[in-house]
């Protein structure tokens, strides 16, 4: 499956937006899941196959219960497909970039400069 096929799912997003916070057990993600789409377990289940199997999770047993927690290589795809369009924002950002650094460092100089022509006499 495609890895924007798989993110295609607005289930499967909130399942890999819930583990880019960490590790949860398939019971954390399945209660969590269920309540905001009013799906069931077994929906749920699938979806976490999909996860697993496309690369974007991996699970592990701990004693009774499954724990899943995200995989970067199933972004792999979607980062490998983004390539020939990031020529449009790279510059943008880049320049934003040296932007914000100007406006810090002339922060920094009018916070070194006297605030008023009082506290430039009391200095000389």
């Amino acid at each position: 499956m495609h890895a924007f096929d798989v993110l295609g799912d607005p289930v499967r997003r909130r399942v890999l937006e819930l583990l880019a916070d960490g590790e949860r057990s398939a019971g954390e993600l399945t209660e969590a899941v269920m309540h905001e789409f009013g799906i069931t377990q077994s929906a749920v289940s699938q979806h976490l196959r999909v996860l697993r199997e496309s690369g974007f999770a991996s699970s592990r047993a701990e004693g009774p219960r499954r724990v899943y927690s995200f995989e970067a290589e199933g972004m792999r795809q979607v980062d490998e497909w983004m390539t020939p369009f990031r020529r449009y924002w790279t510059p943008r950002l880049l320049a934003l970039e040296t932007e914000i650094a100007r406006g810090r460092r002339a922060e920094r100089a009018s916070d070194d400069e006297p605030q008023n022509t009082k506290e430039k006499e009391e200095r000389e």
